[in-house]
């Protein structure tokens, strides 16, 4: 059985790591099957939104498969393959949504870190427990750094201990939680909110708010108008406005 189900559901592309027997973990696999999959959503005009989540309901992803090599790789690529798809994952131009449907811990973590969104059902944990088999948890940390607040970023990297999904929501780290019974209920509802806005506004404005990240405030809000000036001239934004001026739904053409 394939190790990555990715299935085209309506207006979104849902990626699942299908390897419950190993909880879900990483491999190399896993990886670059999900970043060719992401790169068929991005290219694809009907997709609008993409879901990653895991097979089952005990594990989202556990991290790294410790059974397999994952530390040999060509040095003369920059950046491991879990950094260059967190790369190609936040670079994405389509909305990102993580269904957490159970645990998330190490690189799994780092998985909800890289999307935009996250809902999760209220028995998954979430950790960095790499302290405890003699490693640290750096790449993750990277990616997840602007989530979680500091004191409980180190907390969490230097106890390895787990967070129920009740914290993850106060500390900001997922949106929404739910019974696992509503998850899929609560995902469709916020594809719903998604998939009928403008397709090229979400991408103009997801493109923007990633590369103002890094910049000073001066920097990012000369970048930033001069965005919302391009954003004006795309067709989408011209039949938003005309169809709120005829009080019709808008037909977006993504452009």
């Amino acid at each position: 059985m394939s190790e990555l189900l990715v299935e085209k559901r309506g207006a979104a592309q849902w990626i699942t790591i299908n390897r419950q027997a190993r909880r879900n973990a990483m491999n190399d696999n896993v990886v670059f099957g999900i970043m060719d999959a992401l790169t068929i959503a991005d290219t694809d005009p009907e997709i609008r939104a993409v879901v990653l989540t895991g097979a089952g309901d005990r594990a989202f992803c556990a991290g790294a498969d410790l059974s397999a090599d994952l530390h040999e790789h060509d040095f003369s690529r920059p950046g491991v393959p879990f950094l260059r798809l967190v790369k190609q994952a936040r670079d994405l131009t389509l909305p990102l949504i993580a269904r957490v449907n159970g645990h998330a811990v190490a690189g799994g973590l780092g998985f909800v870190g890289m999307c935009d969104l996250a809902v999760a059902a209220d028995h998954a944990r979430f950790g960095i427990p790499e302290a405890k088999v003699g490693i640290f948890p750096l790449q993750v940390m990277a990616v997840v750094q602007r989530l979680i607040p500091a004191r409980k970023l180190y907390e969490m990297a230097m106890t390895g201990e787990l967070i129920s999904a009740g914290e993850a929501l106060d500390i900001g780290l997922v949106n929404y939680v739910v019974p696992a019974a509503d998850l899929d209920r609560k995902v469709e509802w916020l594809l719903d909110r998604l998939v009928d806005k403008s397709p090229g506004a979400i991408r103009r404005g997801k493109f923007a708010l990633r590369r103002a990240e890094s910049m000073t405030f001066d920097e990012a809000a000369a970048f930033m108008e001069a965005q919302s000036e391009l954003l004006a001239l795309t067709e989408d934004a011209t039949e938003g406005r005309q169809a709120f001026m005829e009080k019709r739904p808008p037909a977006w053409k993504g452009r």
